[in-house]
């Protein structure tokens, strides 16, 4: 699907949150306390058991909300998502983001939700980030579709990680550095919107000058492989890549359920999109403080001064 049905996802304006809760630090009330404080539109919680939530009316279903939404949040137990899919899709909404975990993540019983899940989406053509993720935070427009309690500043920066945990230990290190974010996007299993998606669609942002990456797996090399070159050709995109040793790539399958494919491919497909690649996220960060201190060079001329042939050699991998 074209980059521009992410649009209801990155800037909805009605916003339902299925599962939302009065229980402080859970994390269906701290979804549901982020978006309430957007100045934009509308926000609905369902619940079954509540008839207001946060000086909210709750409904007990998304069938009983009349106006128009443009992104579904939910939040439920991993058994329940599918039928409350299938729900948003008869009425008509067009993003999803489910942060539910215990999906193709934790075995096959999960593997077989996401089926359907999958399933369901596409009959109704729904766009769906996740599940398992942390969720979207857009600080330019107050978007804080996540479980994270705190937004970052805005930035020209946008960043994209598999991990949520990873993405939770990012997003404390940014706002205690006071660094922004032009996106912030956890994706979860990506059983639709996945890395490619979300690089086409920031490509066509103005508020993103450069991407960074936390990978784990990539599912669709090709799409993955266009997306990153087209954005490559004017502005950085700079990846961690997990999972480089049996171990790690052993880790990875049980955290996301996804199977991680060989180094040195990975390697190549990066160089062949122009994505640099770091090797931990000391280096990710340091990278993007550089990028958001500093103006691209206009031209490929490049000075390298070292006291060392081993160290001039490095610096021009």
């Amino acid at each position: 699907m074209p980059a521009r049905n992410l649009d209801k996802m990155f800037d909805p304006e009605n916003i339902v949150v299925v599962g939302a809760s009065e229980k402080e630090e859970s994390v269906e009330h701290i979804l549901l306390e982020n978006l309430i404080s957007r100045t934009i539109g509308e926000v609905f919680p369902v619940n079954i058991n509540r008839k207001n939530i946060l000086g909210k009316k709750a409904f007990s279903s998304v069938k009983e909300i009349s106006k128009p939404i443009d992104l579904g949040v939910i939040a439920t137990p991993a058994e329940t998502v599918p039928g409350i899919v299938k729900e948003c899709g008869e009425v008509g909404i067009p993003a999803l983001i489910i942060i539910s975990a215990g999906f193709s993540e934790v075995g096959p019983k999960g593997e077989k939700l996401e089926e359907q899940i999958e399933e369901i989406r596409e009959n109704y053509g729904m766009r769906l980030l996740g599940p398992n993720c942390l969720g979207i935070i857009r600080p330019s427009t107050n978007l804080n579709a996540s479980m994270a309690d705190q937004t970052p500043k805005d930035g020209s920066l946008a960043f994209i990680s598999q991990s949520g945990a990873l993405a939770t230990a990012t997003l404390d290190w940014a706002i205690s550095a006071q660094f922004g974010f032009s996106s912030f996007i956890s994706v979860g299993n990506m059983i639709d919107v996945d890395f490619g998606d979300l690089i086409d669609y920031l490509g066509q942002d103005p508020k993103t000058h450069n991407i960074l990456l936390y990978i784990e797996s990539i599912e669709n090399a090709e799409r993955f492989m266009s997306a990153a070159r087209g954005f490559a050709r004017t502005n950085p995109v700079i990846a961690v890549k997990s999972g480089n040793y049996e171990e790690s790539a052993q880790a990875v399958v049980s955290h996301t359920g996804a199977i991680a494919g060989g180094d040195p491919a990975y390697e190549a497909a990066f160089n062949r999109a122009g994505v640099t690649r770091v090797d931990t996220m000391d280096d990710l960060f340091i990278s993007s403080e550089t990028l958001a201190k500093s103006e691209l060079p206009q031209g490929p001329q490049v000075v390298i001064i070292s006291n060392t042939g081993g160290g001039g050699n490095t610096s021009c991998r």
